[in-house]
């Protein structure tokens, strides 16, 4: 079990950590620390910033109205993520953030969606989907956030791919009952105990026969199905990645 705090709040700020330095909060951050978590002066809050590691700061009035954070002492280094990439067929709303977030919780390093033939919606809000990164991020103790890439279509994402890359990708029609074994399987032909690794989630539609030869001519391809019953694509995105972080990730 991670050894760290889980009690004191936890906020992203983007600016350097030291011992030493003072941060502003902005009003957002302001107002969730004192009128909504009801903290005050002295108490303290875990900051991070995506590169310094973690620190505990406490809270101090520089007014009747503003705020700030003393940075105290570093409680945790910066560790790398996980080599995971997380390519995804955008959905609605609710559920886009959902997926956003518990990809985050799960060690996703770079979330990139992907436009298919059956895809329901094509415009992505990058800026929400970095806000749920954060969100995730600042209440499961993550340090690193994930890379959010622009959308790209099937194809420039399969032009583009790292041939190195094992790529696990999810498919409702795939011939494979049991996909923890697959996995298993996919694990002992690698040489490195953590290969780079994407997970590859449809829409709700699922893939076009098209889009399934060209992603089945990639090297270090695994089609895999998600169980005997259809998930939804917010389900399945939890399922395939729990499945991979436990098999072949850094739940071992």
């Amino acid at each position: 079990m991670p050894s760290y705090d889980f009690r004191s709040p936890r906020i992203y700020v983007d600016a350097p950590l030291y011992d030493g330095a003072t941060l502003s909060l902005d009003a957002t951050q302001a107002n969730h620390l004192i009128n909504v978590l009801r903290l005050k002066p002295g108490n303290i809050v875990l900051v991070f910033n995506n590169r310094d590691g973690e620190w505990q700061a406490f809270l101090t009035a520089a007014g009747k109205r503003t705020r700030m954070l003393a940075v105290k002492t570093r409680t945790r280094l910066q560790e790398p993520a996980p080599d995971l990439h997380f390519l995804f067929a955008p959905l609605k709303h609710a559920r886009l953030d959902y997926i956003v977030q518990k990809a985050v919780e799960m060690g996703a390093s770079r979330l990139q969606p992907v436009l298919t033939q059956h895809v329901q919606v094509t415009r992505v809000n990058l800026d929400r989907i970095r806000a749920n990164a954060i969100e995730a991020a600042q209440q499961c103790g993550i340090l690193t956030l994930p890379e959010i890439c622009a959308p790209l279509t099937i194809y420039r994402a399969i032009a583009a791919w790292e041939p190195s890359r094992l790529l696990v990708f999810c498919d409702e029609d795939a011939p494979v009952r049991d996909p923890v074994a697959t996995l298993a399987q996919a694990r002992s032909a690698h040489a490195t105990d953590a290969p780079s690794l994407a997970v590859l989630i449809g829409p709700e539609g699922g893939f076009a026969p098209e889009e399934r030869t060209a992603l089945a001519r990639l090297p270090n391809t695994v089609r895999l199905a998600l169980g005997p019953r259809i998930l939804r694509a917010d389900t399945a995105a939890v399922a395939a990645l729990a499945l991979v972080g436990a098999v072949l990730g850094d739940w071992r």
